[in-house]
């Protein structure tokens, strides 16, 4: 297990584990990174049609673990049992956090992240139902916007986070961003 303290370190420093198909666990920090700025986060047309339909229902750190084993679930992944060991135990001390879209009484989908500070590191998302990481998603921002954080980084460029606005930056400029983000005096829980 990666112990919590240098797992925050590491996001406090701009660099995040993952594990390789060796099982070993290797420490990245992209150039250019990847945030969705928060203030200008886009919700496509088609989503604001499912959210008026209130589909779905947001949960937060309700079924953190299961999040994490259903983020890992797919042919290609970077989370392994160390990995869900050691942010099951972030989680645990109130670090690491799951946002899930709920439908008829089921998770649906969603995604699982670390918070320090006014910075939200989002690590991977997942859904059973069409549009639920989606939601998912937005039910983060709305979170974060609420209780004022200043950074939401998603790693890497995606077409789909892409479709929410999300750019690339410098590492350089990333951290400065970072530096800031992870002082503020914020928390992600009630």
């Amino acid at each position: 297990m990666i112990d919590p303290e240098v797992l925050l370190q590491g996001y406090r420093l701009g660099v995040f584990p993952m594990a390789m198909e060796d099982d070993e666990i290797e420490w990245f920090s992209p150039d250019p990174r990847a945030i969705l700025p928060l203030q200008e986060f886009h919700v496509p047309h088609t989503l604001e049609r499912v959210l008026r339909k209130k589909t779905f229902e947001i949960r937060i750190d309700v079924s953190f673990v299961e999040v994490m084993r259903e983020c890992a679930h797919r042919p290609e992944t970077w989370i392994n049992d160390e990995i869900i060991e050691s942010y099951t135990r972030l989680h645990g001390l109130g670090h690491a956090h799951s946002v899930e879209a709920w439908h008829e009484g089921r998770l649906a989908g969603g995604l699982y992240g670390v918070s320090i500070g006014g910075a939200f590191f989002g690590e991977s998302m997942f859904h059973h139902v069409r549009d639920a990481s989606k939601i998912a998603l937005l039910g983060l921002v709305e979170h974060l916007r609420q209780r004022k954080f200043v950074l939401l980084d998603t790693q890497w460029l995606t077409p789909h986070l892409e479709k929410f606005g999300a750019i690339v930056i410098p590492r350089y400029q990333y951290l400065h961003l970072l530096t800031t983000a992870v002082n503020l005096p914020r928390s992600f829980a009630d």
